[in-house]
This record gives structure tokens, C-alpha cells and sequence, in this order.
């Protein structure tokens, strides 16, 4: 792999959008990149790529920044921190994207689309019938000038497309994967820039890298075949293109893809669980570096002198959650002082108020404070060890109960901003479209998410707990409930 970079010396990025909880995987991106930089005395930079306006929050935002903090991890410049080649927020560079998009409309590299939503859907459609991969037909890439010119005039709505060449192939190497070489007829006339003026990740993110003058761009392996995209753009730029790595995803043990439908995998779900950061990349940190039995337990600084990105698996980096638990055990013995522990221990039961908040919703519900454990245990506990037979004494029929948490599940992930108002106004809203009384929805809820039917109170339990952990709560009660049903 070469390692040279621009007179500024290697600069690496990572660049999550903030769409969600912050996920396992970006911290190993993030993982890799830093250990990346340290390496070669490089710099590491965070960008926010925030181009999909609907999706993207201020809170996820948040929430990507302090889970970033929180794993250990430091960067040179950022939205928060500033730096010479900011703003580094995609939407606060808005007007920066405009002019390359003319540029290469004027050189001949692009064209102007008016396809309707409706038309590209039917399209689609049409080449999924016909057994083909969707992508644009270029019905609009030979407009003549005074075509385009008369219906922008009209007032029609209108994107900015790439054209692709109509044959050959990208042949491009691969810090990981070698050699890769992709059929030009196999990749998409990308949109560039929309028709709100924003850019496409596509676009953004190559006018970016080139800006922030980034050396070598590692990400996980489903960008590759993206790379023609954007080589292309370094090409119609005329820019010197950065090294390309694409590093293997994160997989279960059967080797399907790690996902939140399958398994936890917010950063903040291993933060409230009691995992301990240096752990969590002591574990993501192992799948960077070549060692010898006996020798698993790396401090930052050990991983970075072991950090070996020549020699990177293309099989995939196997999310072992055991032998993160093993990791994170021998952390806690080894690694911690008493005093250490005993301060990571109330730093945990405080993070995010957990313990505070449970106090306060406690006060008017016990009569002496040995009540607590039994009461408010739940928000500290790692796992309820929920059973079939602790939803038993629920009114509502286990597969109404099935039902219920089967629709919580995924109408909850619709809430943007996770608090006890929209907790509480969604959880109506689907006791209302369940045809159900508010109080049937919530019985089986309060079991899922305390392990109790007497317990604090629901939403503020659910607001303080965290989506994370709800949403495995909720994952677990539906096996559990299931495993009801299926004995009737």
C-alpha cells in the first residue's frame, strides 16, 4: 500500500451521518482510521455528512460526537473543535458544492435530468421485471441546450446527473482488496446535485476529501463498488485521487451482516451495559493487528504499535460479543486500579442521569430506601433474564402481547428525538392505530422494559434507559412471548 500523501503528510477521515444511533461499525472505521494516523504522524479528521436532510438530527449529532469521545478516540480538526478546511458539517458547505456542479455541466461530464420521481419508480420497475440491475436509462442525457434552457424557464424541477463512460472498464487498487477492476455498463449515471441544491453523498463527499486535502479514504467494503463513481469525479476534476481502502464489515458468527434487527449495535448500548471504552477498542482494535495467543490485551497506544495495515483480513471481522465480554472482564481485574474501578462504577450509574433520574421517580414510591434495588434495579441491570412465564399474569393473551411488541418495535424507531413527550405521544398514536386502550399496549411493555409489572413509570423509564437498550428489551420480550405462543 502506498503511503505518501501531499505536502501536508497523510491525512485520514471519518465522516458518519447523523441518522441514528451511532453504530459498532463507525467506531471500527473510526478505530482503524486514527490507529491509521498515529501510525504515519498523519492527522485524523471527523466531518458530518449530513446531506440527507430528513434523516439527519442535531441530536444524532450529538449523540455520533460524544459516542466518538467516549471510545477514546481524537481528532485534529471537526465540527466541534474548528479547523483550516472547515466548515465540517456538509450542510453548513452548501454553497461551496454549486460551482462544481457547473463545472462539470460546462465541461461536458454531467447533464441536467427532469425526470419526475414517478418516471424513474416506473422505470425501475420495468428493469426489475426484465430481471435487470435499476439505473438510469438516460432518457434526458441528450437534451439540447435550448431543451434544457426552456423547461428550467418553465419552472420544471431538475437534478444534475454524471455521465458514465459507455464502455471499458475502472481498473483501480485497493489498499485491501488489490486489484479491482469494474465494468463502466454496471455503474449508475449518479445524481450530483439535487433538486433542492444539495449534494448527493457521492459528490459532497469527493469535493470534501479533495478540499480537506484527505491522502487515504478507509471505509467498510459496501463503498467499493462506489470507487468508479468517485474516481471518476477526481477525473473530471482533474484532482489526484486519495488511496483507497475498504475494510471487510463486521459480521455475526454465521457471517450475516451485523444489524440492530438482528442484535445491539449502538455504541450507547455497550456504554449503558457497563463496557468499558478501552475494552470496546482493545476487541475492534484485535481485527487490525497480527498477535500471538496471550498477547489480546492492547491499550491504545499497544494497538497502534501492532497496527498492521498490510495485512488485513478480506473475511471478515467477526463480532464475538463473548469474547468482548472475556475482554472487557480481564479490563475491569487487570487494568483498574480500586480506585479506578470504584469512580467507573459511579461515572456508569450516572452516565446520562441514569441514577439520578431513577432516584427522583423513586422518592414517592418506597417507603425505605432497601426498596430501591427491587424497584429501580432495572435501569442498571445488563439483563432482565426475561422468561415466558413473567408475561403469564398479563391480562391480554399471549399472542395479543406478541402483537403489541411486534408493533412497538419498529413505530418506535420512527421517533427523531427520543424523550419522555414523544415516547409517551407515539406509544398513544399506536395504541390508537392498534384500536386498543392505551393501558393494554402498556402492560406488556412495562414487563419487557423493567422485568416487573410494578415498576417506575413507563416513558420516563424508556426515555432514561435509551434506545438501545429498549429496543433490545422489547427484541428480547417478542422471543420470550413467542416461546409462549408456541407452547399453546
Amino acid at each position: 500500500m502506498t503511503v505518501s500523501g501531499t505536502a501536508t503528510g497523510v491525512r485520514v477521515r471519518i465522516a458518519p451521518s447523523p441518522t441514528g444511533e451511532p453504530h459498532v461499525g463507525t467506531a471500527y472505521i473510526a478505530l482503524f482510521n486514527y490507529l491509521f494516523a498515529k501510525k504515519h504522524g498523519g492527522e485524523f479528521i471527523l466531518r458530518i455528512e449530513d446531506t440527507d436532510a430528513t434523516r439527519s438530527t442535531p441530536e444524532f449529532e450529538t449523540k455520533v460526537l460524544d459516542a466518538l469521545k467516549w471510545c477514546g478516540l481524537e481528532w485534529k480538526e471537526g465540527p466541534d473543535i474548528g479547523g483550516p478546511y472547515g466548515p465540517y458539517r456538509q450542510s453548513d458547505r452548501k454553497e461551496m458544492y454549486q460551482p462544481y456542479g457547473q463545472e462539470l455541466l460546462d465541461k461536458g461530464h454531467a447533464f441536467r435530468c427532469f425526470c419526475t420521481p414517478a418516471r424513474l419508480e416506473q422505470m425501475r420497475e420495468t428493469q426489475r421485471a426484465a430481471g435487470k440491475p435499476p439505473k438510469y436509462d438516460g432518457l434526458c442525457l441528450n437534451l439540447t441546450a435550448e431543451e434544457v434552457t426552456s423547461r428550467m424557464a418553465a419552472g420544471e424541477t431538475t437534478v444534475i446527473r454524471m455521465k458514465i463512460p459507455a464502455e471499458g472498464s475502472c481498473d483501480f487498487t485497493d489498499g485491501v482488496y488489490g486489484d479491482v477492476s469494474i465494468p463502466w455498463d454496471s455503474v449508475d449515471m449518479q445524481v450530483l446535485i439535487k433538486a433542492d441544491g444539495m449534494p448527493t453523498y457521492h459528490m459532497a463527499n469527493v469535493i470534501d476529501d479533495h478540499l480537506m486535502k484527505i491522502t487515504h479514504v478507509a471505509r467498510g467494503e459496501e463503498w467499493l463498488a462506489s470507487v468508479p463513481k468517485h474516481i471518476l469525479l477526481y477525473r473530471y476534476f482533474d484532482w489526484d485521487q486519495p488511496v483507497f481502502m475498504h475494510l471487510s464489515l463486521m459480521r455475526n458468527a454465521d457471517k450475516s451482516k451485523l444489524s440492530k434487527r438482528k442484535n445491539p449495535t449502538s455504541i450507547s448500548y455497550y456504554s449503558a451495559l457497563g463496557y468499558i471504552p478501552e475494552a470496546l477498542m482493545n476487541f475492534l482494535g484485535l481485527f487490525f493487528v497480527q498477535i500471538a495467543e496471550g498477547e489480546e490485551l492492547l491499550t491504545m497506544d499497544e494497538l497502534s504499535e501492532k497496527f498492521d495495515p498490510e495485512n488485513l483480513s478480506k473475511a471478515g471481522a467477526i463480532f464475538d460479543i463473548q469474547k468482548l465480554d472475556w475482554l472487557n472482564g480481564r479490563w475491569i481485574r487487570e487494568k483498574l486500579s480500586e480506585e479506578e474501578f470504584q469512580a467507573r462504577v459511579l461515572a456508569w450509574a450516572m452516565e446520562n442521569d441514569r441514577l439520578k433520574e431513577g432516584l427522583r421517580l423513586s422518592q414517592t414510591r418506597i417507603s425505605k430506601l432497601g426498596e430501591l434495588p427491587d424497584l429501580a434495579g432495572f435501569l442498571l441491570k445488563s439483563d432482565l433474564g426475561l422468561q415466558p412465564s413473567d408475561f403469564a399474569k398479563i391480562k391480554s393473551p399471549p399472542e395479543e402481547i406478541l402483537e403489541i411488541l411486534n408493533t412497538v418495535q419498529p413505530d418506535l424507531e420512527k421517533i427523531l428525538e427520543w424523550n419522555v413527550e414523544t415516547i409517551e405521544a407515539e406509544l398513544r398514536a399506536i395504541a390508537d392505530r392498534m384500536g386498543k386502550k392505551l393501558k393494554v399496549v402498556v402492560s406488556p411493555l412495562f414487563v419487557a422494559v423493567s422485568g416487573s409489572s410494578r415498576s417506575l413509570p413507563l416513558f420516563d423509564s424508556m426515555a432514561i434507559l435509551g434506545r438501545s437498550v429498549v429496543r433490545q428489551r422489547l427484541k428480547l420480550a417478542s422471543q420470550a412471548v413467542a416461546a409462549l405462543v408456541g407452547s399453546k
